[in-house]
């Protein structure tokens, strides 16, 4: 197999990444949250397999919350888990995560977490000496309050940053039988919403000269 498919969420981190690395690599923005990237992501693996050029890895990349003390803004995370952090179900006794709620096996799919190919973390790691590594967080909601993001370390004391598409990203993968990873420039801190702290240009410099480890 040949071919890298790198997805992203909008446009913009599309534009970086390929500023980053050129045709080498195929770069398409699928949509924000993790439904509509997991299905653009599977479209676009199941056309290429079906056209006879099918990719052999696949990368989330895009910007994303990091929770402070972990990653500074501007920083990038090499994430080592997408982790479906708000999959389950409320409860008086707080969140229970899918895999709990005493469902069969099969109907659980690849699970509420998908470990990252280890090779291609090692890969990155290894060119991104100055990145963070640890779990990323896919949520469908952006966390936007200091009690909402105590909420998700205590569940995920090691998750480094937070995003809306990698475990979509991941599940496509992973079904496709193909290794995973996710890269991720940090544009703003988890908590209190506040865009005008946002760096979305810094962020997206970032992710382009991260783009750069990318296997080609």
């Amino acid at each position: 197999m040949t071919g890298v498919l790198v997805v992203t969420a909008v446009p913009a981190e599309a534009e970086a990444v390929r500023a980053g690395r050129g045709p080498t690599v195929t770069v398409a923005p699928v949509g924000v949250g993790p439904a509509v990237a997991g299905a653009g992501t599977a479209r676009l693996l199941a056309l290429a397999e079906a056209a006879g050029r099918p990719y052999r890895l696949v990368v989330s990349a895009g910007v994303a919350g990091g929770f402070p003390d972990r990653v500074e803004v501007g920083g990038t995370v090499v994430g080592t888990s997408a982790i479906a952090a708000d999959l389950g179900a409320d409860s008086p006794a707080g969140f229970i995560p899918v895999d709990q709620l005493g469902m069969p096996a099969e109907l659980l799919g690849a699970g509420p977490a998908i470990t990252a190919d280890p090779n291609l973390v090692a890969t990155l790691r290894a060119a991104l000496p100055a990145a963070t590594v640890g779990p990323v967080l896919t949520v469908s909601t952006v966390t936007g309050t200091i009690a909402g993001t105590e909420a998700l370390l205590r569940r995920h004391p090691d998750a480094v940053a937070e995003a809306m598409e990698g475990y979509g990203v991941a599940v496509a993968a992973a079904q496709a039988g193909l290794p995973f990873v996710e890269l991720r420039a940090i544009s703003n801190p988890v908590g209190p919403r506040d865009r005008d702290a946002w760096r979305l240009r810094e962020a997206l410099a970032a992710l382009t000269e991260a783009a750069l480890a990318l296997p080609g």
